[in-house]
């Protein structure tokens, strides 16, 4: 081999070392909204073990009469319920994003995807709750404020109540989708975009 051969491959190899420090690069660029993400998922947990233990105390608080006591414990057992599953699937994926190297795109892929479906199902919970909660309140309303609450009823048209239960589901809508997307989907967005720019290479 003569030295112009040697030249050939010397720089036939050096754009292909060039793009690997770069996608490199590009890793390691992913790791800090993934950190940060991380830190918010191990937030949200004691966030919601103290909402639960709030939960517990709420009767106490009110002084709810016997019928409405066990109604809501009623509810505080299903809202446990739904929390635990949530709880369960976040604390899986929160374990096995540590236990990848996450130096590769297929496990930036992973992560970024995984995240994506955990947080439909943290939206999904937040209806959830926030249903639960709505019909409690209408339980408490009919046995505890029944007279006051009928003779309301009575007033209204039809028509009103719709809208003002389809306004409280937007509203409720409105709430959890920027929630989400403050709390997680503004990290997960960086995230993709050091996909996009991994693919585009």
């Amino acid at each position: 081999m003569n030295f112009d051969d040697i030249k050939n491959e010397w720089n036939a190899e050096s754009p292909e070392g060039s793009k690997i420090s770069t996608d490199m690069l590009k890793i390691k660029q992913a790791h800090t909204p993934i950190d940060k993400i991380r830190a918010k998922m191990k937030h949200e947990f004691f966030y919601q073990l103290f909402f639960l233990g709030f939960m517990a105390l709420i009767p106490y608080f009110f002084g709810f009469s016997t019928t409405v006591n066990r109604v809501y414990l009623i509810t505080y057992a299903i809202t446990c319920g739904f929390t635990a599953y949530y709880f369960f699937k976040f604390y899986v994926f929160y374990k096995n994003s540590y236990d990848m190297s996450m130096d590769t795109r297929k496990n930036i892929l992973w992560f970024y995807y995984e995240m994506k479906l955990n947080i439909e199902l943290y939206k999904a919970l937040t209806y959830i709750v926030a249903f639960i909660s709505v019909g409690f309140l209408t339980a408490y309303l009919f046995i505890e404020k029944a007279w006051f609450f009928t003779s309301i009823l009575g007033k209204l048209s039809p028509v009103y109540i719709l809208l003002n239960c389809f306004t409280t589901i937007l509203i409720i809508g409105a709430i959890t989708e920027l929630w989400a997307w403050f709390y997680y989907g503004k990290y997960l967005k960086q995230v993709k975009k050091v996909i996009d720019e991994l693919d585009n290479e």
